[in-house]
């Protein structure tokens, strides 16, 4: 991937734990240009659910590209409607480490960081018939 010399604002961060985390993630999976794409989608418990990976594509059409603590991140537009200001943690438990979002967005988030719902207008036109209650998304 080609450096970028332009970025959109950080409108959503990383923990200094994350970074760390991710920038290990990438060394160990030797793709050190990868970038972290975040998303939503219909689904877990609480009818929104987050979704990341390691990217070592370009950009896809309608991503929004940022970069935060040296890490590049792809977000599509409207995910970026439901994690506008949210935080990437990574956090120890007694299951072990992982990534958690903060988002200022959610309106009821489930115990584990993964499954969130927004207010119902925000939520219009999303599919969230995925939802399956609590303990669909492994938390519980």
């Amino acid at each position: 991937m080609a450096l970028r010399e332009e970025y959109a604002p950080a409108e959503i961060t990383l923990t200094d734990r994350a970074a760390s985390e991710i920038k290990n993630l990438l060394e160990e999976q030797q793709q050190p240009d990868s970038a972290l794409r975040v998303w939503v989608a219909g689904g877990g418990c609480s009818g929104l659910q987050y979704g990341m990976a390691l990217d070592d594509g370009e950009p896809e059409d309608g991503d929004i590209v940022m970069q935060d603590q040296g890490i590049t991140i792809f977000v599509d537009n409207l995910s970026l409607k439901y994690m506008k200001g949210a935080h990437v943690d990574f956090v120890d438990d007694v299951l072990g480490g992982g990534f958690k979002i903060e988002n200022p967005n959610a309106v009821k988030s489930c115990g584990c960081g993964s499954s969130f719902s927004a207010d119902d207008e925000a939520m219009e036109g999303l599919d969230t018939r995925k939802g399956g209650g609590c303990g669909s998304c492994g938390c519980g």
